[in-house]
């Protein structure tokens, strides 16, 4: 025979008190009872080991207290640390992070998107560039749920958005080689580049209009097959748009027998944990990722609770971070 499920009417009866009180002390409204009430209900729900059914408080409370995340590929670091900023505000706030990891694959995003709406999340961040704004129509702002973009796509005033500075980025990356003598370098980045990262791109021009464009996926083989390619340049100095890609051309070269700062400087962007693993230490464009998903969690739960204040971008400064892989030239 199976044990009866404690009731929030088995609470209410335990401790003397009505069932509506019950559930306001139980959902955090205990401001408005006294301690004695407070402490009679709470020993009570102890007492009975009485555990709140999900669904039924989500009906009542109209909240499900659970916050989605959608990024395109948590392998990398850079998305790992995103996602504690953005967890360690909700957690402090008793929601709940549902992270989904689209792999790159548009159609995993989308779906994922879709999926999330249909289990009720009270809001969206939105770390990937390629749900497309009619999905983001369709799914979110038709049924008008919270949602924020940050980094990599462009809000376009319809939303909340958190960015970093990268055209400020992509310009200290360039001035640093130049001040080092670089005259002519290259650039690795993704052929189909997001907007974050164009943006990045745009900056470096600014010093190095002529930069030799070399595409490779953002990873580490990306940026290992990218060397390949660079060798057959005259470049002296390679701008890897991430730090994963930095880490593959590390490799790549060294494959191909050249020294990083010696035959070739390599600065990267990110500043991700591994760049002071790496031999040489990488220099790098640091950006503040933590901060970005705190920044990320704060605005969206400002959302939820004020629906109708006006949106805001935030964008967030980049530093240089001068290590060993980048050299003046000989």
């Amino acid at each position: 025979m199976k044990n009866k499920k404690i009731t929030i009417k088995d609470v209410a009866k335990q401790s003397g008190v009505s069932i509506a009180t019950v559930s306001q002390i139980l959902n955090g409204n205990d401001q408005k009872f006294s301690p004695k009430t407070v402490e009679k209900v709470l020993a009570a729900k102890a007492a009975l080991n009485y555990e709140p059914d999900y669904f039924a408080r989500r009906m009542v409370m109209k909240k499900s207290k659970t916050i989605g995340v959608l990024v395109p590929d948590i392998t990398n670091p850079f998305f790992s640390t995103l996602v504690r900023g953005v967890e360690g505000v909700l957690y402090r706030e008793n929601f709940i992070t549902m992270l989904c990891n689209a792999d790159l694959d548009t159609k995993k995003e989308t779906d994922y998107l879709e999926e999330l709406s249909r289990r009720g999340v009270d809001g969206y961040i939105i770390a990937s560039s390629a749900i497309s704004n009619q999905a983001i129509n369709e799914t979110l702002r038709k049924k008008n749920l919270p949602y924020i973009v940050l980094d990599q796509k462009k809000a376009e005033g319809f939303s909340d958005a958190v960015l970093t500075d990268d055209f400020s980025g992509g310009r200290l990356a360039g001035e640093h080689l130049s001040q080092l003598g670089h005259e002519k370098v290259a650039v690795v980045l993704p052929e189909d580049a997001t907007e974050n990262i164009k943006t990045r791109l745009t900056g470096f021009q600014e010093i190095y209009p002529k930069a030799i464009l070399v595409y490779g996926e953002l990873t580490k083989d990306g940026g290992r097959q990218a060397a390949r390619e660079i060798i057959k340049t005259d470049a002296t100095a390679v701008f890897a748009i991430n730090d994963e890609l930095a880490f593959g051309l590390y490799l790549g070269l060294a494959a191909a027998k050249k020294k990083i700062p010696q035959d070739y400087s390599v600065i990267g962007y990110d500043n991700i944990d591994m760049c002071e693993y790496v031999t040489p230490q990488l220099t790098t464009i640091a950006q503040p990722i933590h901060e970005l998903g705190q920044t990320t969690a704060r605005l969206l739960l400002e959302r939820i609770e004020q629906p109708e204040k006006e949106w805001e971008e935030k964008t967030l400064p980049v530093q240089l971070i001068k290590r060993f892989s980048t050299a003046h030239l000989k």
